[in-house]
């Protein structure tokens, strides 16, 4: 069999309900791995997020963080590392509109730091940003954005978050890809234009002279929708969003909280 490139998407797959790995899944992504099969973590968190996913694993390949925006391979220096960036000028305009949109909080994410505003402080969940504690040296502060980040990641309090990603898709005339992360929070992802999980796995596939079809991916959300439908075989969750089915080659016949993923390697590979 030729090795295969596997990507993962955490929330909602290969995580469960409490964001967290089975022993299971650890063993059955260990024993893929060693046939020499590459799992690629293909996921909207930010590096600090799914690092220490990445270590309990104990994988050695590449990671897509940003939904697209950084490939790198953690704790390396690697001269194929891909980072993608978008204009400051979004975050900014963002944090200006932070009431129109409904935030809790607005990030503006790097790969390794992070500047979220603290207009609603007690909704922040320093667990999101991968730190104990939120503080004033990550505080947004305009003079501190001297950089173009590699996300903007914010939640909202709107009803309807995919009906408010749609609606700033018009309002930024198309120039950014918002999705929302897998899983219950009601989170929203800007990532630059053209930029998402498909196109980092394109380039994976190109930096390891690898073919399409050579591409097995799992996901459960809409931000899952570029890399099953580019996939040789695009698997959605049991538990996934409906609007990721027509993108989708198969369905696993069990859920994240079921070792989903895990469950279909293991008859694929095992």
């Amino acid at each position: 069999m030729n090795k295969k490139l596997i990507a993962v998407d955490l929330d909602g797959t290969l995580l469960n309900s409490e964001s967290k790995l089975s022993s299971y899944t650890i063993e059955t992504i260990q024993k893929v791995s060693e046939q020499g099969h590459q799992v690629i973590i293909t996921t909207g968190r930010p590096y600090r997020m799914a690092d220490h996913i990445y270590k309990e694993l104990g994988l050695e390949s590449p990671m897509i963080n940003f939904n697209g925006a950084l490939t790198h391979i953690p704790n390396k220096k690697w001269s194929k590392e891909l980072s993608m960036t978008l204009d400051k000028k979004y975050l900014l305009d963002m944090v200006e509109r932070e009431n129109d949109i409904q935030a809790d909080f607005i990030a503006g994410e790097y790969r390794n730091k992070f500047y979220v505003t603290h207009t609603y402080h007690h909704t922040i969940d320093p667990a999101l940003f991968g730190v104990s504690k939120i503080s004033s040296k990550t505080k947004f502060e305009a003079r501190k954005v001297t950089e173009n980040p590699n996300a903007i990641l914010f939640q909202t309090r709107a009803e309807d978050k995919y009906a408010l990603a749609e609606e700033m898709r018009d309002y930024y005339h198309h120039e950014l890809e918002i999705n929302s992360w897998g899983g219950p929070l009601n989170i929203l992802e800007c990532a630059p234009k053209g930029v998402n999980k498909a196109f980092a796995l394109n380039y994976l596939l190109e930096t390891y002279g690898l073919d399409q079809k050579d591409l097995i991916a799992f996901g459960d959300e809409q931000n899952d929708t570029d890399m099953l439908a580019f996939a040789g075989t695009g698997y959605a969750m049991k538990n996934a969003n409906p609007v990721l089915l027509p993108y989708a080659d198969k369905q696993t016949e069990y859920t994240n909280d079921q070792d989903g993923v895990a469950r279909q390697l293991e008859k694929l590979f095992l």
